[in-house]
């Protein structure tokens, strides 16, 4: 703050005549550049062409590049409302770690999938998988897989993921409803929908109703080419109901304790999400874990939910006499849980709930 500066009269020179250089630089260079704008002006039409003809070279190049590389094959296209895709892949994940191709065979008249599978076991994969190979034949690009026949599609429909809009007061569950909403209303016959776990966001009879309803209409009415993954094992009965349904889950293998996650998907119904396992794998507490198998293995069983989490009953705790059956259990005996729609189950349900 206290130093002084010491100039002698031909550092003085030279520091002006800097100056004055960059200032005679900077009004020449603007010079020449507005007389490079003055002389482009009558040419902008043909570089604009140019650049959207080098753009469009860039994109096929790069689509061409891509296919090259990684083994994509010509897709074929079909007049027919079918889907024949064979040993598929996701783009983007095969790139980061070693992928296991899969089928997606939707013939005519098959237009809904149930899909279900554990957590992680690639469910969302699958699906994306699916509407990735359907845009890039869209485009006129190669697909990554070992042979792809598609209808021409109108439209890809995804609802995917959680969000919200905090500021707007939209919930994750009336966003997911608001974009189902749009789904419904403006999908086609020759569209594409991808619909991954929706109704988690609310209790579950309401989640099952709902998606039960959604997957109904677009199997019957819209019979949009619809891929749905799934925990609610009740809507894989709808391939029992409806002829154009199909039931593919995908394949885990237990090895003692453990899950393998096989990532292949096949026909049928998964038998459990195992999500104790994954929260196991997620790295949760062990005595957390381990509460929350005892917890599954009792509702499992039926167990009164206020008796989850608790020690068996001792034996001197047990009643001397047995008691007399109550109604509700009679009427339950009665039941045929196989002639009962999720529907009538649920009203059944709340009738006997009045009764208790």
């Amino acid at each position: 703050a206290h130093a002084e500066r010491f100039i002698t009269e031909e550092l003085g020179g030279y520091e002006e005549k800097i100056a004055l250089a960059q200032e005679r630089a900077k009004a020449l260079e603007l010079d020449l550049f507005q007389a490079a704008l003055e002389r482009l002006v009558g040419h902008i039409p043909l570089l604009q062409r140019v650049s959207d003809a080098l753009a469009q070279l860039d994109f096929l190049l790069a689509l061409a590049i891509v296919s090259s590389r990684n083994g994509y094959v010509r897709p074929h296209f079909t007049s027919k409302h079918a889907i024949a895709v064979r040993a598929g892949r996701h783009p983007v994940v095969e790139q980061v770690e070693e992928f296991v191709p899969n089928d997606l065979i939707l013939d005519q008249g098959k237009d809904l999938v149930i899909l279900t599978g554990p957590n992680m076991s690639g469910k969302s994969v699958y699906l994306r998988q699916a509407a990735l190979i359907c845009l890039l034949a869209q485009i006129g690009s190669f697909v990554p897989a070992k042979e792809a026949t598609l209808p021409i599609i109108d439209r890809i429909f995804a609802r995917v993921g959680a969000s919200d809009m905090l500021v707007e007061g939209i919930s994750t569950f009336m966003m997911e409803m608001l974009e189902t909403a749009t789904i419904l209303e403006r999908a086609t016959s020759k569209s594409l929908v991808i619909l991954d776990e929706m109704g988690r966001g609310t209790s579950t009879f309401d989640g099952v109703s709902i998606a039960w309803a959604v997957a109904r209409e677009l199997a019957t009415r819209i019979k949009a080419k619809t891929l749905f993954a799934t925990h609610y094992q009740e809507l894989t009965r709808l391939a029992d109901e409806l002829p154009g349904v199909i039931n593919l889950h995908v394949a885990v293998q237990e090895v003692g304790n453990e899950v393998v996650f096989l990532h292949r998907v096949e026909p049928g119904v998964a038998e459990g999400s195992y999500g104790v396992h994954v929260a196991r794998l997620a790295g949760l507490p062990e005595q957390v874990t381990k509460t929350a198998d005892q917890i599954l293995t009792e509702l499992l069983t039926e167990a009164p939910l206020s008796r989850l989490g608790k020690k068996n009953d001792r034996a001197e705790d047990l009643p001397l006499f047995e008691t007399q059956d109550h109604p509700v259990l009679k009427q339950l005996r009665k039941l045929d849980p196989n002639r009962l729609t999720p529907l009538e189950a649920l009203k059944l349900i709340a009738r006997l709930k009045d009764q208790l």
